[in-house]
């Protein structure tokens, strides 16, 4: 799914809840800092990472849980928990809550990746199921395609203009519509073929996908840089964590649909 949280409109509204400069401005006063855990203070590098890894290592030890939720017997799948509908639910209402209120993130940006790990990992389990080895395929080439974009972006290979900012955003609203239409038709059991078919289209539309994906974090790396030298409040190290985490989820989800397409091919 689409990220809708680490844009740069989404970002610039945020700050402004601990941030009084106009919009445009790169300076930033961070007052007291209260120490550990403070929402006071301001948004450094390094912050910013730790923030990042923990939610990472949430996910990960949720999405075990996840993996094990769902019943397998002889290889076969034999059962789903039906509470996964009840965590999505909750996922997109915390998503909706931290778009709104990001002076939260230090405390639902760690519950929002125990219940996205939970969902991923299950997930994950179905596919692992259905076909071999596409999880490993998955996670393998989102760290691959992770890095790759890091470099390119590090380097100024990519460059982050504001014309590439209007595409990629044009793109990715398209792509999040569609996916939502996709989802009200599939209510009146009308389906869109090529958004699971192995079909050459099908492929091709996974491809675009992944790559939107990919070109999203680009946009998150230049993101947390600008709002970092211009001294953000402390609180966004933990809400540029979770759009990060929000992107490569949906990187990872994209590669495992594609992995799993080539496989039926």
């Amino acid at each position: 799914m689409p990220n809708p949280v680490l844009n740069d409109k989404s970002f610039r509204e945020a700050s402004r809840a601990g941030w009084a400069a106009p919009d445009g401005a790169t300076q930033y006063n961070p007052g007291i800092n209260d120490g550990p855990g403070s929402t006071r203070g301001q948004m450094t590098m390094s912050g910013t990472v730790t923030a990042t890894g923990a939610l990472f290592a949430i996910l990960l030890a949720t999405a075990f849980f996840g993996w094990n939720a769902v019943k397998v017997t002889e290889g076969v799948r034999t059962g789903f928990p039906g509470w996964i509908l009840l965590a999505i639910l909750g996922g997109f209402a915390l998503t909706m809550l931290l778009r709104f209120k990001p002076t939260l993130a230090p405390v639902l940006a760690p519950v929002y990746a125990g219940v996205e790990g939970v969902i991923v990992g299950s997930i994950s389990h179905v596919y692992d199921i259905a076909y071999k080895g596409v999880v490993v395929q998955a996670i393998g080439a989102t760290l691959g395609v992770f890095a790759i974009m890091l470099f390119l972006y590090k380097t100024r290979i990519i460059k982050v203009t504001d014309r590439m900012r209007r595409v990629v955003g044009a793109a990715t609203m398209g792509l999040m519509l569609f996916y939502l239409a996709s989802i009200v038709l599939n209510l009146f059991h009308v389906q869109v073929p090529f958004i699971q078919s192995a079909s050459p289209i099908g492929i091709l539309f996974s491809v675009f996908a992944a790559g939107l994906a990919a070109w999203h974090l680009a946009l998150d790396f230049d993101n947390v840089e600008r709002y970092v030298a211009a001294g953000s409040p402390k609180y966004m190290e933990w809400y540029a964590g979770f759009g990060l985490m929000v992107t490569v989820v949906w990187l990872y989800l994209e590669l495992l649909r594609l992995f799993s397409k080539l496989q039926r091919r």
